[in-house]
């Protein structure tokens, strides 16, 4: 059909034009359309202008966007079989958050299943793979927000729990809170019957090792920073933003926090407007990187505002806030971001990123390292 009718009928942006014969299971809206007269059907409108009506199914398309982490990651350091590892968990984050969206799912859905599947695997700061904290606990954080509503949950310095994502979501949907915290949020936790897991079941050995080499220096690291002679490092956080077919977007991000951190430090990962932001005018955004920087740059709210409020791109907000604004204040890390146009961003001002995509026009991406 010619673009000139579908700009005339202002049809929305992030809808595009389908065979008359829709896909099964993708929700789809009914448009009706003027199309060329056709002598033959001897149709005649109003005033004596020709026009004949056709009915028209136009296809909402759904993007989904997550991450692992960012840092100094460097392909030097990495081993074939552990890239190999890190990009099949990736693959089945993506896979977990799309299979709801293919079914014309919620973002918001989509958003805790990807981070969910990020939870279980011990590679990534959060749930079971979270750092150990002084005192050889883990405490854990985690916020989602749905754009559609702005609608928020998060919670923060929580223990045991198996999924903090889904806590987080628990806070927005039972409660008339947007965030909850340690012994409060762990009592909520079991009002709930959140599920809880033992100590045992957060253990990773490399976690552990990185925290009795912090202790040596009393030091606070990020993620696997574990020796002198290793220069890895990585901001350990993971996160999801995410686009349906009904046209809202949604964000979430879990982290375990630093390695031998103390006093109950939260980072950015629960603050929303910091760590995580969404609202269907705007943006979906989920941070990863050196937290107290994030949130005294409030990043993720930010890049919202320069796209409401002096009307940037999604693309052009991402490179002001991640390229320059934290920059110069030495914040290093990165995000994910989409747009309710289904445009994804993916930008990082540190050696690599974990980061994983994939639009219903588009193949699966993933990359590791800076390109």
């Amino acid at each position: 059909m010619d673009n000139s009718i579908c700009q005339s009928h202002r049809l929305p942006l992030n809808l595009r034009l389908s065979p008359n014969k829709p896909l099964r299971h993708m929700p789809r809206q009914k448009w009706r359309l003027p199309l060329p007269f056709d002598k033959s059907s001897g149709t005649e409108g109003r005033k004596g202008i020709r026009i004949i009506y056709s009915y028209i199914y136009i296809m909402n398309s759904y993007a989904i966007a997550i991450h692992g982490g960012a840092g100094t990651i460097l392909k030097s350091t990495m081993t074939p079989e552990k890239e190999l590892a890190y990009k099949t968990a990736l693959q089945n984050a993506i896979a977990a958050g799309e299979s709801i969206l293919q079914k014309g799912g919620r973002s918001i859905d989509a958003v805790e299943a990807a981070i969910r599947s990020l939870e279980d695997c011990p590679l990534f700061n959060a749930g079971k793979g979270a750092v150990f904290t002084h005192d050889g606990k883990h405490e854990m954080d985690a916020s989602l927000m749905n754009g559609k509503d702005l609608t928020a949950g998060a919670v923060a310095a929580v223990q045991n729990i198996k999924n903090p994502i889904s806590l987080a979501r628990a806070v927005m949907d039972k409660s008339e809170h947007v965030f909850m915290s340690g012994a409060g949020a762990q009592e909520f936790a079991k009002k709930i019957n959140a599920e809880f897991m033992p100590d045992d079941y957060f253990f990773v050995q490399q976690r552990y090792d990185q925290l009795q080499e912090a202790l040596k220096t009393d030091s606070v690291v990020m993620d696997h920073t574990v020796s002198k002679d290793n220069k890895e490092k990585k901001f350990g956080t993971v996160g999801a933003v995410a686009l349906d077919l009904h046209g809202n977007i949604a964000a979430g991000t879990s982290t375990g926090g630093m390695t031998n951190k103390k006093h109950g430090r939260v980072g950015d990962t629960p603050i929303i407007g910091s760590g995580t932001y969404a609202n269907n005018k705007t943006c979906a955004v989920s941070c990863t990187g050196h937290g107290e920087f994030f949130i005294r740059s409030v990043v993720a709210y930010d890049i919202s505002c320069l796209m409401e409020y002096k009307g940037l791109s999604l693309k052009k907000a991402c490179d002001i806030v991640v390229m320059d604004k934290l920059v110069k204040i030495g914040g290093e890390g990165g995000l994910i971001a989409l747009d309710a146009k289904g445009n994804i961003e993916l930008p990082f001002n540190s050696d690599g990123m974990y980061r994983a995509s994939k639009r219903s026009d588009q193949d699966l991406f993933i990359g590791i390292y800076k390109d």
